[in-house]
Order: structure tokens, then sequence, then C-alpha cells
């Protein structure tokens, strides 16, 4: 079998997720990128423009499958797979889930559900009278960059995240108030079946910064479904963030690929199944199994530079197994390394995963770890 990846920058999903799940499926697999001295191996493409993937693939010859990961390539990939006739998603459920003015709308036109949400594209005069407090965010973006609750002075606001992001479109929304989960989702052609979900932890407001994540696979989802059915977003992995607020579940983003910050290996260690193996097994034309039970918990930390400066200590990586507890840390930044808070994701030191038979003991091991191994930023 032959499969295409699409890739930006490598990331750990990809490197250590579905290339070695593709590689025990026995895939040749070719990997298109814009980024080739990073990805060894691999062809030159562009890999943001949906007709030069397809000519690069035509050229290469035909796959089995063409699959990606990455936020910012699902449109393009779900276009080429398209026009190949492969397994893939629907562009425009692609779109709709990035863009977060179009997932509003849709929603909303649907009949789902309604957050108030305004538009601003660039130059766009900032509107008087929106009740605070209100989220401003990038149309577009990912990991959290730009954005902020904001509670007065709005116009300050977007001014700011246009300094930072000029020519981008700005989306303010009101703020939603209540506990954040997620929902994880894996369809075939034929279904979509819910993996299970975590509750989130963030850190300090003003800045929507995900510290922690734990399994909580109950929770209101025939909401969220719903939504997901009114994008058209079934196949495939999907992570999606909603806030359960006084009024019911609200959708904070639709991610259409699975979750991130090594929350996705934490997935497949939580239910005990090959995780990335199911998602390329559904972009080959395979269905996805049925999704067993976990009776444990499982929980991934992201350490969070709490303020700029320089590394001096910090622990590498580590798997560390007592029995009960099955405990791993993936370090993102090495000692030495100079870090510039930014209040986004792109603050996170290391990651640590652990799973075992229940919260406490959990909780103990990650607990013990911190003290043993910390990071120091001076």
């Amino acid at each position: 079998m032959r499969l295409y990846l699409t890739a930006l920058k490598p990331t750990d999903s990809v490197t250590d997720g579905f290339l070695p799940a593709a590689q025990k499926l026995g895939c040749h697999v070719t990997v298109l990128t814009d980024q080739p001295e990073r990805h060894p191996g691999s062809v030159r493409c562009d890999v943001r423009d949906p007709r030069a993937v397809i000519d690069a693939i035509e050229h290469l010859g035909r796959p089995d499958a063409i699959f990606s990961n990455s936020d910012h390539l699902q449109v393009e990939t779900a276009m080429a797979a398209s026009y190949l006739g492969l397994p893939g998603k629907d562009w425009r459920a692609c779109l709709a889930a990035k863009n977060k003015f179009l997932m509003r709308r849709a929603l909303a036109e649907a009949g789902v559900e309604r957050v108030r949400s305004v538009r601003l594209a660039p130059g766009d005069p900032v509107p008087d009278g929106l009740p605070y407090p209100l989220v401003v965010k990038p149309r577009e973006g990912v990991a959290s960059e730009d954005v902020s609750l904001v509670e007065d002075d709005l116009a300050g606001a977007v001014a700011a995240v246009r300094s930072r992001r000029p020519g981008e479109a700005v989306v303010v929304e009101e703020y939603l108030e209540g506990p954040l989960r997620t929902l994880e989702t894996l369809g075939d052609a034929r279904t979509t079946r819910v993996l299970g979900g975590f509750a989130t932890t963030l850190g300090p407001l003003p800045h929507f910064v995900e510290e922690r994540l734990d399994w909580a696979p109950g929770g209101p989802h025939e909401h969220v479904l719903k939504a997901l059915g009114a994008l058209g977003a079934g196949f495939g992995a999907c992570h999606t963030e909603y806030v359960v607020t006084p009024d019911g579940p609200r959708i904070v983003e639709v991610n259409y690929r699975v979750i991130g910050d090594h929350c996705d290996f934490l997935l497949g260690d939580v239910l005990g199944v090959p995780v990335f193996e199911w998602i390329l097994r559904a972009h080959l034309g395979e269905p996805v199994p049925d999704v067993p039970e976990s009776p444990g918990h499982g929980a991934a930390v992201s350490v969070v530079a709490e303020r700029s400066g320089t590394i001096t200590a910090g622990p590498g990586a580590a798997e560390i197994s007592d029995g009960e507890v099955r405990l791993w840390h993936r370090p993102l930044r090495a000692v030495g390394d100079v870090v510039r808070q930014t209040h986004t994701n792109r603050d996170y030191l290391g990651v640590i995963r652990a799973v075992g038979p229940d919260r406490a003991r959990v909780d103990a091991a990650i607990a013990a770890f911190r003290a043993a191994r910390p990071w120091v930023v001076e």
C-alpha cells in the first residue's frame, strides 16, 4: 500500500505516531512537504496548494491513501483525496472547521447553537456596544496564540492582535463560561465513533493556555455530535473543544485532526488501542473498530514556563512504570534554551503523561516526578 502524507514542520504526532503506524501497516510512505530539509527522504512540494499536491502525486504514482495531521493542510489534502477518488474528508467541512467565522455561521444556520460572534477583516472598524466579557482570537489561529479575554477596551485588544498579525482577520466572540471539555471522534465512510474526551484545566485568564487534560470519556456528546454533523466533520479524526455553559454545551472550536500536545498518545494509552493505526486505516478505506471502555484514568500535564529566562535545569525523556502507573515525560525544550514567555502553548517546556487505575495514583506519580525532576527557568 502506498500512502502520501502532507506536512509542514515535523511534529511528534507524525514522527513518533503516524510514521511508525504506517510502517506497521505495511505502507510505503512518501512525505510531501515545503520543508524537505526537515523531513529526511521527503519530496518538496508546495503543500498549501492543492494543485501542486495533485500534480506531485500524479507524477510520483497514485496512492491508496493521502493523509495529513496538520491544522493548516486539511483543506488541501482533502481536495487532493477527492480528486484522486480516495477516502477522505469533505474539504468544505475542513474549511468550515478551520475558519472560526464560517464555523459559527454554519452552526447558527443549522439551528445547532448561536454564539455572538463578529468577524473583523483587516481595516474594519471595531464595533461599539458589544457586551463584555469578550474573547478576541485570530480567525484561523492555533495553539492559543493571540487569544485573550477582554473585559474592556476591545479596540485596544483588536489593535494588539492586528499589530502581530497584519493582514489577518480577527474574530470577536462572547465569552463562554463553564468547564472546558473535549470530544475525540473517529469516523469512516459509514459511521462516526466517539473515542472519549478530556476535561481541560486552563492557566490563569486572560490567556487560554491548556495546562492539563484529564480523561473524562462521559459528557454531553449529543450536542457536539450534532454540531459536527452540521459541519460535515465525520470522517477521520476530529478534536472538538466545547464549554458546558449554564445554557448547555457550546462549541469553542473544531480541530479536524487528532488531539495534540501528546494527548493523542495518551488517548491510545488510556484506551489500549493503536490510535494512529486506526486513523490511517480509516483513510485506507477500512471501518473503525468498536471502541473499548477504559476502566482507568489518564492525564497529560504540560509544564509551562512561568517567566522568561534561560533554562538552567530540566529532565530528559523518561518512561517509568511502577506496576500500577505508567508515566512518560517528553521534553520540548533543552537546558540552555532562552524562553520568551508568550502566554500560549509555545511556553511548554515538557509534557508528562500518565495512565493508571485511578486519578489519585496518577496524580501522585505526576507530582513525584515533578518534585524529583523540576524544570528551572532563571
